[in-house]
């Protein structure tokens, strides 16, 4: 770091924040910071990769570090305007169609791979009327699989060519941001220090929502509350999906319970892939994988509930963590469960697994009951749209199927926002998943070029 005063600091380095900084090289004359509380991509390894344990590293290298919870992620980007985020209700659908082309090209220009998942209209004609039959909505997209080796790679890229541009420092948290009258100044170091700068763009992705959430608290900032994501990973044989996914690679599915009406979805879809755990200030969630060249025999995808809370509660990501907690309690970390056990009210155990016709590609995963962790309406919301799932893809719903628990996605805090993404506080941005206007890696990376985009014109 070689000065203490920017004209711009960006907090967090996922592809939001990488996304902003990428865009303001447009005026090379701008002093630009990013700073990052995990490692840069270099040295972010995660343990659990090579011992199968989770070494609880603080903070999570899965998470946290260069290029965010996407760098150790399957890598794939949603192109589709309807998936990702919240960015149609910020700029036209227009608009953020051609930011969503703009950003792909430029992960093309870095590396990502040419092949794109596009199926033709007759496939999408056939599992639309297919999924609509069986009670499901089916939501079509356009997909690019970079892969967790090659998504590496091309944050690599990433970080070699803004290094020489921007300055960059990791392993370095956020205390505070400065205001002065009602107009950004900076920001606080926790070891003390003070940066200041003209402009301050918060992009601390899903990892730092806990950590936005308090600031808009002590500013004053206005929010909303997003869903709460919650729910189990779902593992298969990957032959159940392959008709389905070699067309599309992830088929996104929407829900609405019979009991009671609440909408649950499938999320980040892994073909022959493997369930990995997430290390969040010590408690443990689980997510997926899938490798550009690696193959396992299964695949496997999230179900998520997706819950409104109402007044006076507004701590949805405390309410995800506490179900976290207690699945951990219970299985000294993440459970799995077969899915005929849990249909007859019995818990899983390591004889059941051991013979089981699909084997687990977490082995650290504890055999246990998920009845005992999850809420009664998301289980029965889950059950629901897995016996929903089975009519369309069959096998699915096979009593050997497991589930894992519990996923979350702490992405529940909103800010109000501008159409350009600028907080009430005048000079301050936010992007990305940490301020609960994405969930996904496209739609980050274009709410990074909007508020780039706003400051350059604001400089010009």
């Amino acid at each position: 770091m070689r000065s203490l005063k920017y004209d711009v600091v960006i907090v967090g380095a996922g592809p939001a924040g990488i996304f902003t900084a990428l865009e303001l090289l447009k005026n090379k004359n701008l002093k630009v910071l990013i700073i990052e509380k995990g490692k840069d991509i270099r040295k972010r390894e995660c343990p659990n990769l090579k011992i199968s344990k989770c070494a609880k590293c603080i903070p999570c290298n899965i998470i946290s570090g260069w290029g965010g919870a996407g760098a150790f992620s399957d890598g794939k980007l949603n192109l589709s305007k309807e998936i990702g985020g919240f960015l149609s209700e910020y700029i036209d659908p227009k608009t953020l169609s051609d930011f969503i082309e703009y950003v792909d090209q430029i992960y093309l220009s870095f590396g990502a791979p040419e092949v794109l998942y596009a199926p033709d209209e007759a496939t999408l004609k056939k599992i639309t009327a297919e999924a609509a039959k069986n009670g499901l909505l089916f939501i079509p997209s356009k997909i690019r699989h970079i892969g967790t080796e090659k998504c590496k790679e091309v944050l690599t890229n990433l970080q070699n060519y803004l290094e020489k541009k921007v300055d960059l420092l990791f392993e370095t948290e956020v205390e505070e941001i400065l205001v002065s009258k009602n107009k950004v100044k900076g920001v606080k170091l926790k070891d003390g220090r003070q940066i200041l700068a003209s402009f301050v763009v918060i992009a601390p992705g899903r990892s730092g929502n806990e950590w936005v959430q308090k600031e808009c608290k002590r500013l004053k900032l206005s929010t909303s509350i997003n869903p709460v994501d919650i729910g189990v990973r779902v593992e298969v044989p990957a032959a159940v999906m392959e008709d389905l996914t070699s067309k599309i690679y992830e088929p996104k599915f929407i829900y609405f319970s019979q009991t009671f009406d609440d909408k649950v979805r499938t999320f980040c879809v892994n073909p022959y892939g493997e369930v990995v755990t997430e290390n969040i200030d010590g408690i443990w969630t689980v997510n997926g994988h899938s490798y550009a060249t690696q193959k396992t025999e299964n695949t496997n995808f999230a179900i998520l509930c997706s819950t409104y809370f109402t007044e006076p509660f507004k701590e949805p990501v405390l309410y995800g963590k506490n179900i976290a907690k207690l699945a951990n309690f219970l299985g000294n970390g993440v459970l799995v469960q077969r899915l005929g056990d849990i249909k007859r009210g019995r818990r899983s155990n390591e004889k059941r697994i051991a013979r089981n016709l699909v084997q687990p590609t977490l082995k650290t995963a504890t055999p246990g009951d998920l009845s005992f962790v999850l809420p009664y309406r998301y289980l029965v919301n889950i059950l629901e749209m897995l016996d929903a799932l089975d009519r369309v893809i069959p096998g699915v719903g096979s009593p050997y199927t497991l589930l894992y628990g519990v996923e979350v996605k702490f992405y529940s805090l909103r800010i109000k926002l501008t159409s350009n993404l600028e907080t009430e506080v005048k000079n301050l941005f936010a992007a990305g998943d940490g301020a609960g206007i994405t969930r996904g890696l496209i739609q980050a990376s274009v709410s990074g070029v909007i508020v780039a985009r706003e400051i350059l014109r604001r400089f010009s």
